[in-house]
């Protein structure tokens, strides 16, 4: 859910646009900050009022995804441009698209990312070990237990010795 109402976004363009005033005043005004009044006017202005509307479409084709990212890299625009220019929602969308572009080619778009991937299992394997070296792992996790517990037993009798010297001084 976006943080200002579509209705706001409007109120907020119209006082820029019929005041004729800075940016800055308008998000003094009206207590936001700079970016998004320059964000809404400038997609007030490529797409009208309807490009302040919240655009409910959450899944494109991979034609149009690369038509987009194409369309950027000809015509020298940032991704913030890109996604006014295309009434996205915001510019992050065009930035994950550019980098599956770069990373994986044109083909990579095509990909539905969303959702729990297919291969998945709720359990992770267990592998199978070769019997002897299971019983070699036993050992030695039980050797290691061992001095552990004798390590632990020698810094307690270490203290103790220490803990009478202190007493008898």
């Amino acid at each position: 859910m976006s943080k200002y109402s579509s209705q706001f976004k409007l109120e907020v363009v119209n006082y820029y646009l019929e005041n004729n005033v800075g940016y800055q005043n308008v998000a003094d005004h009206f207590g936001v900050a700079f970016a998004p009044v320059v964000r809404w006017v400038r997609k007030c202005e490529e797409n009208g009022y309807a490009g302040l509307l919240k655009n409910k479409k959450s899944s494109y084709s991979g034609d149009f995804k690369q038509k987009v990212v194409e369309f950027m890299h000809e015509n020298h625009l940032s991704c913030q441009e890109t996604a006014i220019r295309f009434n996205l929602s915001g510019d992050y969308i065009v930035s994950k698209w550019e980098r599956i572009y770069y990373e994986e080619g044109p083909q990579g778009l095509y990909v539905e990312r969303r959702g729990r991937s297919k291969n998945m299992s709720s359990k992770p394997k267990k592998k199978n070990l070769n019997k002897e070296v299971e019983e070699d792992l036993i050992a030695e996790n039980q050797r290691l237990r061992m001095e552990n517990e004798y390590l632990k037993k020698l810094n307690a009798l270490v203290q103790e010795r220490i803990k009478r010297e202190n007493k008898k001084k």
